[in-house]
């Protein structure tokens, strides 16, 4: 999918920089994508309400759910992983009609899913997931980065949760749709973890230098590994109390984790401080998830504390923080940035809060959560749009 060529090679990173900028790196074609997807999601919702999808394939929460995960949250992976990986590895990932080709997969599956074509449909999502393990295998496997092989496997697990998702709703498997769904929300949260477990203590102490963001090696591990057993105890269907107690041991774990990056000395520089909160929000999902099996809160607030509030606040921080790195951008939050931040953390607090209110107002939260949350993704889309389609600042390829 892409000639392996040396980056540090000024001839040869050269003729990688031909062509239009919007393909010359993954971060540039799925940040767009994804924003504009997660802006126009209100949209969607609005016809489907109107009875304008009324044959279409997935539709109602079905849709919601599965275009959240498979649609808007890995297409931001897919391009954090396909530009941290050319770094990760000194190889380029999928660039030019490779890149193309795998931004017009992803789109084809969003817009299948609201047509009567299951079967097409369920191809074109299945395919994605396993287009980019590909485009990412390929340079890793090259460079023998044993390390990172890991994420490709990720990526073929979403594959998988995404097939089992397909077949159930067409019929094919008797389990039901929600098994699909589910161990892809938890493969997210484990790709998220271990992803942000790598960047936001770099990315704290060169961006608020004394700040002391550090590490232990057995905290990591436990950390991690907690995640791992909530995904298993998930698919093995564990008692409610047990899985209450893992829920909760995960959240005191990664709590101790945030702690060590020192997220209070970060509090004067947003494109720093963003990432942190969007952390804590992975705090407070494992908490109300310990929650809701011991039948204390609403399972819909757990949900969303992952999807809305911790997915939708991380993506945008990386999205704002990597962009601007990849253009070679200063490296401050601007007024729009923090505006952004500020719709998505509304957007999501609303949300997480809406079950908890009397059942008459849920109607109006739901539209003030997704206005606001989509209207974040939309000012980001506006902004930084322009600039992924324009080739970087100081001239150089990506």
């Amino acid at each position: 999918m892409t000639n392996f060529i040396r980056l540090d090679d000024p001839q040869q990173a050269h003729a990688a920089a031909r062509g239009p900028a919007l393909w010359q790196l993954g971060f540039r074609p799925f940040y767009l994508l994804a924003s504009s997807f997660a802006a126009l999601s209100i949209l969607m919702w609005a016809a489907q309400f109107a009875g304008w999808l009324e044959h279409a394939y997935l539709r109602g929460s079905q849709w919601h759910a599965h275009e959240m995960l498979f649609g808007f949250a890995l297409a931001v992976v897919v391009g954090f992983l396909l530009t941290a990986g050319r770094n990760w590895c000194n190889r380029p990932t999928a660039q030019g009609p490779a890149l193309m080709a795998l931004a017009l997969l992803w789109l084809a599956a969003r817009v299948l899913v609201l047509t009567p074509w299951g079967w097409a449909a369920a191809l074109a999502n299945v395919a994605f997931p396993l287009g980019a393990a590909l485009a990412l295998g390929i340079p890793f496997w090259a460079a023998r980065l044993r390390r990172n092989y890991f994420f490709v496997g990720l990526l073929v697990l979403m594959a998988a949760a995404n097939l089992g998702f397909h077949l159930s709703q067409l019929g094919v498997l008797a389990a039901p749709a929600w098994l699909g769904l589910g161990l892809a929300l938890n493969l997210l949260l484990f790709i998220i973890v271990v992803m942000a477990g790598r960047v936001i203590p770099m990315f704290t102490n060169h961006g608020a230098p004394g700040a002391g963001a550090t590490r232990y090696a057995g905290l990591e591990k436990v950390a991690l590994a907690s995640v791992l057993f909530l995904l298993l105890g998930d698919m093995l269907s564990l008692p409610a109390p047990l899985m209450a107690a893992l829920a909760g041991a995960a959240a005191l774990a990664h709590a101790a984790r945030l702690a060590l990056w020192r997220p209070w000395r970060t509090l004067r520089v947003p494109l720093v401080w963003v990432l942190h909160l969007a952390y804590a929000w992975i705090v407070l999902h494992l908490a109300l998830r310990a929650g809701a099996h011991l039948g204390a809160v609403p399972s819909a607030a757990a949900v969303h504390a992952l999807s809305a509030g911790a997915i939708g606040m991380l993506t945008m921080g990386m999205m704002t923080r990597t962009a601007r790195g990849h253009l070679a951008m200063p490296l401050r939050s601007d007024a729009v940035d923090v505006l952004c931040y500020s719709l998505v953390l509304a957007g999501a607090l609303v949300r997480v809060a809406t079950p908890l209110l009397p059942p008459g107002a849920w109607t109006s939260a739901l539209m003030l959560s997704a206005l606001s949350w989509s209207a974040g993704f939309a000012l980001y889309a506006l902004t930084y749009g322009p600039r992924l389609c324009r080739p970087r600042l100081d001239g150089k390829p990506g």
